[in-house]
């Protein structure tokens, strides 16, 4: 049933921070600068938190694994801006920018400037809407709006209107912390998840209202992250419960329930579930990682509806919780962990002959790395950030030496 909470329209007179987009064109990827060098709420428990498309050539190769699969993961950039924790990182659909968001209460837009020699800037500064810390961003498919999710209780959602970003909307409901916030694939709905054990789902209206279509109760500890199926109206919650949730559109249409619960007991994890994701070319396959230190994708079936059945779970040499996860269009799962390093994955052929790692920063922050995030176009790029204030872009790409000698006919010469 319809509920009456409304998040009001804030743009038009005003209320909403307004600030400038970067006055220079925003160029491909490809002019990224190749010469870089070198809470509260993981730490206190269950009770706190605390390029146009990239080139008009269309989207870039997939990163193959040469050799056996050994790759390199190099930093070709360093985002330096905010002044505290950045939590989540995510791209705009066409790659053209990054969006960030930090304990700092604001969130950056990124994006490699022309003017600037290829160097990446910050071309537009979103503030004085949240009170607190902002958790998690989002952008809508079509990549207008942006959604912004506080430990304030709220979710804020800002419109780029004329080279210009506005808070259109601002949307309350959950009763502390909001954790994570998510778009459908059509952009319809929004999905926010927090601290107070629930599920939100939001139904865009005219003029940027917002109106709660569902609130999902099941969860029984804090919902760490929400994600949508790409192409369908199904979403998935994971938790502090250690759970994995389905939640669909009941027949009717006229609300939503849960359709599946995965636990240990049917291949999930033993500890807090931090993050979720599915697999963007395939569709069919799911992917999370969690406290246990352990990573698990799932197969994605059903004629009617969808259920995740286990197809594979790995330690994943993290030695600390595993936070993030994001799996590529280049067909590799990153992971981002509690033990400052970003991992890379693949799978030889067939994903049931085992995921294994190919590529490893060991050091990539110099605290906690809260998240990952692959390009949507340029697929050897992917985006980390951390608790040390740092934002990173990083190439992974084959080994030189194992590229030269792929290009030469072979693997290297044997005693």
């Amino acid at each position: 049933a319809m509920l009456s909470f409304l998040g009001r329209g804030r743009g038009g007179s005003g209320g909403g921070a307004v600030v400038e987009a970067a006055e220079a064109p925003i160029p491909s990827p490809d002019y990224l600068i190749r010469d870089h060098g070198g809470s509260d709420e993981k730490n206190s428990g269950k009770t706190s938190d605390g390029a146009a498309d990239a080139a008009a050539g269309g989207s870039s190769p997939s990163v193959s694994l040469a050799n056996g699969g050994a790759l390199e993961v190099v930093a070709v950039a360093t985002l330096a801006g905010h002044s505290d924790r950045v939590w989540c990182a995510a791209w705009e659909p066409h790659g053209r920018a990054l969006a960030t968001c930090s304990s700092d209460k604001t969130v950056r837009l990124w994006a490699p400037s022309a003017a600037a020699g290829g160097a990446w800037v910050t071309v537009a500064e979103l503030d004085s809407v949240h009170s607190r810390t902002v958790r998690s961003v989002a952008w809508s498919p079509c990549g207008r709006l942006l959604a912004t999710a506080s430990f304030d209780g709220s979710t804020a959602v800002w419109v780029s209107e004329g080279g210009e970003w506005e808070c259109a909307a601002v949307v309350e409901g959950h009763e502390n912390e909001v954790k994570g916030c998510a778009w459908s694939p059509s952009g319809t709905l929004l999905a926010t998840c927090g601290r107070d054990k629930s599920v939100w789902i939001w139904e865009l209206q005219p003029g940027n209202d917002f109106e709660c279509v569902a609130v999902l109760n099941g969860h029984t500890q804090d919902v760490k992250q929400v994600t949508w199926h790409p192409t369908e109206d199904v979403l998935l919650s994971v938790s502090y419960d250690n759970t994995i949730k389905v939640w669909e559109e009941d027949p009717g249409g006229d609300d939503w329930s849960c359709a599946q619960t995965v636990t240990a007991a049917e291949g999930g994890h033993s500890s807090t579930v931090w993050s979720v994701g599915f697999e963007p070319s395939g569709l069919r396959r799911a992917v999370t990682c969690s406290d246990d230190r352990t990573i698990a994708t799932w197969t994605a079936t059903g004629m009617q509806g969808m259920e995740l059945s286990a197809a594979a779970k790995f330690p994943c040499g993290h030695d600390r919780a595993v936070l993030s996860v994001s799996w590529g269009k280049c067909g590799l799962i990153a992971a981002a962990g509690a033990d400052n390093s970003v991992r890379v994955y693949g799978a030889a052929g067939d994903a049931a002959a085992g995921w294994h790692e190919v590529g490893t920063v060991a050091a990539a922050h110099y605290d906690d790395v809260n998240c990952v995030a692959w390009h949507p176009t340029q697929h050897d790029l992917l985006a980390s950030c951390s608790d040390d204030g740092s934002v990173k872009v990083w190439s992974v790409r084959a080994r030189v030496a194992d590229a030269h000698a792929e290009a030469h006919g072979g693997g290297r010469d044997t005693p």
